[in-house]
């Protein structure tokens, strides 16, 4: 259970990640 759950939150935080990531930059700038 752990493992799927890990797997799927994975995928998750590398999608929300990397819209995170434009936010940042562009607050960074």
């Amino acid at each position: 259970m752990s493992s799927v759950v890990k797997k799927r939150r994975k995928k998750i935080t590398k999608h929300k990640y990397r819209k995170l990531r434009k936010k940042m930059r562009h607050k960074n700038k």
